[in-house]
């Protein structure tokens, strides 16, 4: 299956759909709606819309149309109705904002979205000095159904997607989670031979899951802690990953912002390695905390190892102890003994009985980005050592 990556930028767009098109509802107000324009304009993205109409307290925006600076055509995704609108503290607060169903077809592909829900959304008013500054931010949100199609068959569908954020107050961080009910994947349309050689002999032709985030983001410290992004897929296995960063401030985010736009100007083709360089500073800001990525098996593992036997006429045991004897010389090249160890420990201890396997990074004090770059530009093999990467198996 193959699908142009123009193709699947225009879908990406579909995600503003819960922030972008809202702001322009406020248009019968034109200085509010000014200020919303020009702090989108400044993230590059252009919104527009053919009318307005209802009233201070409900309405709807007509023909909704966005286009982020690095894309040569808008997208239009129909009309956007906003319900209990209320002026608060100079901004305003939105109770209900719900966009129309959604599809959107281009080079074969289809993409199909339900109305998407949004409550309780803040506008600040200009020049806000809460702990987010002018960011906007709603409290709940929720997708009933997403699919794509290519031709007539469904290749993906997501049901139930809700998103429930706390804002920041009182010196408490926000938190977010973010889950759905289930997705499905027809991977027979896979259309590369070997993958789907793979797919085939490891019985996963369609497959059913479902993901689940949380976390929490401190702006007037930038501390940014994602505890949990999970990936489930059944009679598979599940796929977590967490990360723990420091400095990402409200300064952080809006230069980041400045960046993006300043690179999304530049015109095809164009040197970017002055943005380049100035990004790789912005990141600079940045420091480590911890990060972790693991893996629970549901099976997976054995059926790799099975297949992988069958194509060296092999037993799956046997392919384990080889995978097993293999781990030492490989790990030999980072010249960390301790860690040698500790891998092939873990590794031999998964294969034998393959229940969870985890890769855990985690320094005992916070380690700048600017040194992690340094340390892999002069001696990438101190990395392990720098960031307190361990591995351990079937642990909780």
């Amino acid at each position: 299956m193959t699908i142009k990556r123009s193709t699947l930028r225009k879908f990406a767009l579909s995600t503003f759909l819960f922030t972008l098109p809202l702001n322009a509802a406020l248009a019968q107000d034109t200085a509010v709606a000014d200020r919303l324009k020009a702090a989108l304009a400044a993230q590059g993205v252009d919104i527009s819309w053919t009318g307005v109409t209802g009233d201070n307290t409900s309405m709807v925006l007509q023909g909704v149309a966005i286009k982020p600076a690095a894309e040569k055509e808008a997208l239009t995704i129909g009309d956007v109705k906003l319900e209990g609108v209320t002026a608060a503290n100079g901004g305003f607060d939105i109770g209900t904002v719900s966009t129309s169903a959604f599809e959107h077809s281009k080079d074969g592909v289809t993409l199909n979205l339900s109305p998407f829900v949004i409550h309780d959304m803040t506008v600040p008013a200009d020049g806000a000095t809460g702990p987010l500054g002018a960011l906007m931010i709603y409290k709940s949100a929720e997708l009933s159904n997403m699919t794509v199609k290519v031709a007539d068959k469904t290749a993906f569908s997501m049901d139930g997607l809700a998103i429930k954020i706390t804002p920041p107050a009182d010196g408490k961080a926000m938190e977010f989670t973010g889950t759905t009910e289930k997705f499905n994947a027809d991977l027979t349309l896979v259309d590369d031979p070997k993958s789907k050689e793979v797919i085939d002999a490891l019985g996963y032709q369609n497959i059913a899951g479902n993901f689940e985030i949380a976390g929490t983001w401190q702006p007037t410290d930038g501390k940014m802690e994602l505890s949990k992004y999970d990936i489930s897929v059944e009679n598979a296995g599940t796929l977590g990953m967490t990360f723990d960063l420091g400095g990402y401030t409200m300064d952080f985010v809006k230069s980041l912002q400045e960046m993006q736009k300043k690179m999304a100007a530049q015109p095809e083709g164009a040197d970017n390695s002055a943005q380049g360089m100035a990004m790789l500073g912005l990141l600079q800001q940045l420091s480590f905390n911890s990060a972790s990525i693991r893996f629970d098996d549901d099976s997976l593992t054995g059926k790799v190892l099975e297949y992988v036997g069958k194509q060296q006429g092999m037993s799956a045991k046997d392919i384990a102890n080889q995978a097993k004897a293999i781990v030492p010389f490989g790990m030999s090249q980072l010249n960390n003994p301790e860690l040698t160890a500790q891998v092939t420990a873990a590794v031999s201890k998964y294969l034998d009985d393959p229940k969870s396997l985890e890769v855990s990074a985690e320094p005992p004090a916070s380690v700048p980005f600017a040194l992690i770059m340094a340390g892999a530009m002069s001696n990438p093999l101190d990395l392990p050592k720098t960031l307190g990467v361990s591995v351990k198996a079937n642990e909780d």
